[in-house]
């Protein structure tokens, strides 16, 4: 695991150091192991390393006697399979590490290697003979990669701050992507917060030209959920136990350092650390973290009765409130965007605890997205009613006394779901942005969120919504919180979920294995909670889903409301917002409305971005 970057201007080989040793300078957390750069006329790239795999010869750049190049960010989880193959064909290995055998294998098959790569990466290789520059993300996005474009100059990064940090000046703000952000909260891709700088998105690969000064963008693996039909000859539960185990043991083996779990005491990582057990790994370290409020915001007790269960190294921490906002600068700074999901900061806390006893975790994330969790046990119970009304005439419907019925006469049962642009997020809707902001995005949220949908070409809306979620809300919110503060502190955190393999079969698993049916009771993840009935506690799998509890709303309109005026009197917040407007925000936080603490929050972040970035 490593946190990588590059430039291509023009500059001769003292500069390109001078350059290099600047972006990697700021990402040093990513990987304090070691460093390696190399530079050239017009082209320099490097990387910070963390020691996972080969920890004495897995430096980098690493070189082909062809003078091939690359530095690689991730892991690959299939890479000694992979190298013995390659060594029967006569390839001879000098290191132990995954790296060498993505640079060997692409000498062998050019660009076409990455469908043999699982894992999760950001890959940089340069190869002079062709006078190109690759940059390659993995299928599901769990590592992130910028790059920057601009009058010829290409730069690019495993984080936004090492672009700025060679740039002569900041760039201008993206007020399409701040639009976004206020709704989602978050930035979607390809677009980032700033002007000029872009995410390359998950499946994809760039090809630079560096003789041409020019680039191309590539797909090489998609999304595509689209559920079957039961096959009654088919043992589902089977075939997810037998990828369930195998994504979970390739994230367990590849690695020369100890591996961890981080527990919350739900369903998901619950069923990680029971399959690390079953897999036969004992005796290895789970996290938890709490906050000093009990009952609600504190799952430490369920975390705790898996640990036992399992009979793991366990270890908790307890935050306080004042941990909690004294993190919001550092974190607005490792974030690199505005990213207003709570439950980051305890996720920094708890990777940091983890940090000091393993160099690597596990945790759950993507469950929900792949195998039908949150609440769509609910939605999928409404939809069954609204497909059985879509046989009656629209002209019938939309006279009904229900608003649900009107919505089904205009758009159909297929369409439902995007023509009301549902998603998980709804921070602020198109008309109280209209009403609160200085600017106003190209492109409304809501026609966002239906773009997301029109990419599948499944007519079941639970599929489009999958669709949805994975695409955007799992790699910007989700998996940019993952990386972002385990990377803070220099710990590797692993998805099992997310194994490529396990997404494709998820992607035509049958709806009823997903969320249940009226038969047998509507219920989220349905196949999980088979493969946990065996494996771990009844309370455990039983829980309601509530995400990771954070006391944050409950504090904004008391102890913290001081904090929350004073952050949105920010000079350089007024000149995106109407200040009557935060004024009235700020009146409503008094009240106890949940949804201004949720409005209100995005803004604190966001100013506190501005403030610590703008500058």
């Amino acid at each position: 695991m490593c946190g990588i970057a590059g430039i291509i201007s023009s500059f001769d080989k003292n500069s390109g150091d001078a350059l290099i040793k600047k972006m990697l300078h700021v990402i040093e957390h990513r990987g304090p192991d070691s460093n390696g750069f190399w530079s050239t006329e017009d082209f320099a790239f490097g990387m910070q390393r963390l020691s996972i795999i080969d920890l004495k010869d897995g430096d980098q750049p690493i070189w082909s006697a062809e003078g091939v190049g690359i530095i690689f960010n991730g892991e690959i989880y299939n890479f000694k399979r992979l190298r013995e193959s390659l060594e029967e064909h006569g390839v001879v290995f000098k290191t132990h590490s995954d790296t060498e055998v993505i640079l060997q294998l692409y000498l062998k098959k050019g660009i076409e290697a990455i469908h043999d790569l699982e894992g999760m990466f950001g890959i940089c290789l340069y190869d002079p003979r062709v006078d190109k520059v690759y940059l390659i993300r993995d299928r599901l996005g769990v590592k992130p990669l910028y790059y920057y474009t601009k009058d010829k100059t290409f730069i690019f990064g495993s984080e936004i701050k090492s672009i700025l940090e060679v740039l002569p000046q900041k760039p201008l703000l993206n007020k399409e992507s701040a639009w976004h952000y206020l709704t989602l909260r978050y930035v979607p891709s390809p677009n980032s917060i700033w002007q000029d700088i872009y995410k390359l998105e998950p499946g994809h690969f760039l090809e630079y030209n560096l003789k041409k000064r020019e680039f191309k963008i590539e797909s090489y693996w998609s999304l595509n959920f689209n559920s079957e039909k039961i096959n009654k000859k088919r043992n589902y539960e089977k075939e997810f136990e037998t990828l369930f185990l195998e994504a979970v043991e390739k994230r367990l083996l590849a690695s020369d350092v100890p591996v961890g779990i981080l527990l919350s005491g739900g369903l998901d990582s619950s069923c990680v650390a029971a399959a690390a057990v079953e897999l036969g790994h004992k005796n290895f370290h789970t996290f938890s973290i709490g906050f000093e409020e009990s009952g609600d915001f504190n799952e430490l007790p369920f975390a705790k009765k898996v640990a036992d269960h399992i009979v793991s190294n366990h270890h908790e921490i307890i935050i306080s409130q004042k941990q909690f906002v004294d993190f919001l600068e550092d974190f607005v700074w490792y974030s690199d965007e505005p990213l207003a999901d709570l439950a980051s900061i305890p996720l920094y806390y708890v990777s940091n605890l983890a940090s000091k006893h393993v160099k690597v975790v596990l945790s759950g994330e993507g469950a929900d997205e792949i195998l039908g969790g949150y609440h769509l046990d609910e939605l999928a119970q409404k939809l069954f009613y609204l497909k059985a009304a879509s046989i009656f005439p629209k002209a019938i419907l939309k006279y009904l006394p229900y608003d649900s019925l009107k919505m089904l006469s205009q758009s159909g049962y297929s369409d439902f779901l995007k023509h009301t642009s549902s998603y998980i997020t709804n921070v602020f809707s198109e008309k109280e942005k209209l009403d609160l902001c200085t600017f106003q995005g190209d492109q409304s949220t809501e026609n966002y969120i239906q773009n997301l949908y029109k990419t599948c070409l499944s007519s079941e809306p639970l599929d489009q919504l999958q669709q949805a979620y994975c695409q955007s809300w799992l790699v910007e919110d989700l998996l940019m919180k993952a990386d972002k503060m385990s990377m803070a502190t220099s710990l590797e955190l692993r998805v099992p979920f997310l194994d490529h393999k396990l997404v494709e079969w998820a992607e035509t698993l049958p709806l009823e294995w997903k969320i249940g049916s009226r038969s047998k009771g509507f219920t989220t993840k349905r196949i999980l909670r088979s493969f946990a009935e065996k494996r771990i506690p009844s309370e455990i799998i039983n829980r309601p889903k509530q995400g990771f509890p954070v006391p944050a709303y409950k504090w904004l309109p008391h102890d913290l409301y001081n904090f929350a005026q004073f952050t949105l009197e920010n000079p350089s917040l007024k000149k995106f917002f109407h200040e009557d407007k935060l004024s009235f925000l700020l009146t409503k936080l008094k009240e106890r409305d949940a949804n201004t603490a949720h409005k209100v929050w995005n803004l604190i972040i966001f100013s506190l971005w501005l403030k610590r970035w703008s500058a």
